[in-house]
């Protein structure tokens, strides 16, 4: 009864009030989203709440001014300690969509077979490689660590800086707009201490931990087993050929034109599944011709 009286309570007035709260805890999630700083917040909120019930319920006279005096103090240190991960998020904001429509999808798609195929003529020498694709999320703090070049994609180029032999060989290449802006740039490594049982080196961590803070695609070549991976969203997919890293680029993409996250994800998942049913089919009908041939 109480909730059908509060239902019939709301106004216009406070239906807009719950609407502008919804909107804003939106923003921050959008704000925060695919950042360290989500954890910190989440532990932040938890502990505010739950000071509030105890002090409120309880009637703790000293305990609720302590803590009024810690949610003053945390509305004033949010936007210090959590600087960068707000500035990106503003950044995100204001770029939302304009890289996007100031590249036809010509230029993508070049990008992506530029790509694919450096990082599969990578694979077959054995030569190492960490490519990142910029997209909404700007990465300048990273592009300054590197040597700056703002140079046209090419597998030719990649394939060159990504010689075992060569000073730009050791870090990664950063691409923003179809064009190659830093190379042997220093990414920020993941804190996931699952990867260790892994036993995944250092150019793998780097992957996952630029693409946690940000929406960058990251396309990893292995130096050791010649192994293409790419990773996104602080996840990763391993032994891909070029044709299959070529096909979720092209997922990815199109998520930036407007598919959902969650549907490239199960897009790429679908792919996947497709392509090791496809490879369990090749067994059994290997396993089968070997069979006839031993009956005959």
């Amino acid at each position: 009864m109480e909730l059908i009286w509060t239902l019939q309570s709301l106004d216009l007035t406070a239906v807009i009030d719950i609407l502008l709260i919804a909107t804003v805890l939106f923003g921050l999630s959008f704000l925060f989203r695919g950042t360290q700083a989500v954890p910190v917040m989440r532990g932040m909120i938890v502990i505010v709440v739950l000071m509030t019930f105890l002090s409120t319920v309880l009637n703790l006279v000293a305990f609720r001014w302590l803590t009024g005096a810690i949610i003053t103090g945390a509305v004033v240190a949010i936007p210090v300690i959590f600087q960068p991960e707000i500035r990106r998020g503003m950044e995100r904001i204001g770029r939302v969509g304009f890289a996007l429509r100031n590249r036809p999808s010509s230029e993508i798609e070049k990008l992506i077979e530029d790509v694919s195929t450096a990082a599969g003529k990578l694979s077959e020498r054995r030569h190492g490689a960490l490519i990142v694709l910029e997209r909404t999320d700007p990465l300048d703090e990273f592009i300054e660590t590197g040597i700056l070049l703002d140079s046209e994609t090419s597998p030719q180029l990649l394939l060159t800086i990504f010689y075992p032999k060569t000073e730009l060989h050791d870090g990664a290449v950063i691409i923003r707009q179809s064009r190659i802006i830093s190379a042997a740039a220093v990414l920020p490594l993941t804190a996931a201490h699952g990867l260790a049982q892994r036993k995944v080196g250092t150019r793998h961590r780097a992957g996952i931990g630029i693409s946690e803070i940000s929406d960058a695609i990251v396309v990893i070549v292995s130096e050791e087993t010649g192994q293409i991976s790419v990773a996104n969203g602080g996840r990763m997919i391993r032994r891909l050929d070029s044709p299959r890293l070529q096909t979720i680029l092209r997922a990815f993409y199109t998520s930036e034109a407007g598919t959902e996250e969650k549907s490239t994800w199960g897009y790429l998942f679908d792919q996947l599944r497709h392509w090791r049913r496809n490879g369990d089919s090749s067994d059994k009908n290997k396993s089968g011709r070997e069979q006839s041939r031993e009956a005959a």
